[in-house]
C-alpha cells in the first residue's frame, strides 16, 4: 500500500480557476471603497483651494471704496455695523467706478468672552487677520475704543497729515480724534451713544506702492477732519 506521502505527492492537482472578471460597476465600487478617505481629503482640499482663489480674485464680491478697521473689546452688532457702513458711505465717492459708494467695516476683537477655549481661538484668529490687514495696508482708517493699545502694540497711527511717528513715539496725542469731536461723524445717522468712546485715526504707511493708492482715502480723511477738535 502506498504511503500517505506518495499519495500526497502524486495527487491529482487541479489548477485554481481564474478569478472572475469583475463588472464595471463592481470595479468602481471597489475603487471607491479602497480610496474613499483619500477622495474625501482631496475633495475638501479642492473646496478650500477654490474658496481661497475665489476670495483672492474677489469673484462675486463687492469691492469697497473705503475700508475702516475697528479694534475693540466689544464688537458692534451686525445691525450697527451695517448702519455705520451705510452712513460712512454718504461721506465718500465712487472710487472704483462701479456706480455706488461702498464702505467695508472690519471688526477685530482684542478679547472674546465665552468658553475659554473657543474664545482663545476667535481672539487668535482676529489677531492674525488684523496683523495681515496692517501688513497689506488694506485699512486706511482705524477706529478703536483703546487707541493707546494699537499705538503701543503696532505704532499704527500717523499724524493727521500722514507723517510717521518718531521711532520712539508711542503716544496717540495729536494722532487720533474722538468720534464725537468730528462734526462730519457726529452728524451721521448712527447710534451716536455707541460711538461715545470711539476714536479715529489714519494709519501710517511706509511702502511706496501703498502710498500711491491713498488719494481717495486722503480725500475722505480731509472731510472727516473738517472742523474736528484734537
Amino acid at each position: 500500500m502506498a504511503s500517505e506521502y506518495l499519495k500526497w505527492k502524486f495527487r491529482d492537482v487541479q489548477p485554481d480557476p481564474p478569478p472572475r472578471e469583475l463588472s464595471k460597476k463592481e470595479k468602481i465600487l471597489n475603487f471607491l471603497d479602497y480610496y474613499k478617505w483619500w477622495l474625501v481629503a482631496g475633495a475638501v482640499g479642492l473646496v478650500l483651494l477654490g474658496n481661497l482663489i475665489w476670495t483672492m480674485l474677489g469673484i462675486g464680491k463687492v469691492r469697497p471704496d473705503y475700508i475702516f478697521a475697528y479694534v475693540t473689546d466689544s464688537k458692534f452688532s451686525e445691525e450697527q455695523e451695517a448702519a455705520l457702513e451705510t452712513a460712512l458711505a454718504t461721506l465718500g465717492e465712487d472710487v472704483n467706478g462701479d456706480g455706488r459708494v461702498v464702505v467695508e467695516l472690519r471688526q477685530y476683537a482684542r478679547n472674546v468672552e465665552g468658553d475659554p477655549e473657543t474664545a482663545m481661538y476667535f481672539q487668535y484668529a482676529d489677531s492674525i487677520t488684523l496683523a495681515a490687514d496692517i501688513d497689506m495696508g488694506e485699512s486706511f482708517f482705524y477706529l478703536s475704543d483703546d487707541p493707546e493699545f494699537l499705538q503701543q502694540a503696532y505704532q499704527l497711527y500717523s499724524f493727521p497729515d500722514g507723517t510717521p511717528p518718531g521711532e520712539d513715539d508711542y503716544d496717540v496725542s495729536g494722532k487720533v480724534f474722538r468720534w464725537a469731536d468730528c462734526p462730519a461723524l457726529a452728524g451721521l445717522e448712527v447710534d451716536q451713544e455707541a460711538m461715545a468712546n470711539v476714536y479715529i485715526g489714519r494709519r501710517v504707511f511706509y511702502k511706496e506702492d501703498q502710498i500711491k493708492k491713498l488719494g481717495p482715502s486722503e480725500a475722505l480723511w480731509a472731510i472727516i477732519l473738517e472742523g474736528a477738535e484734537s
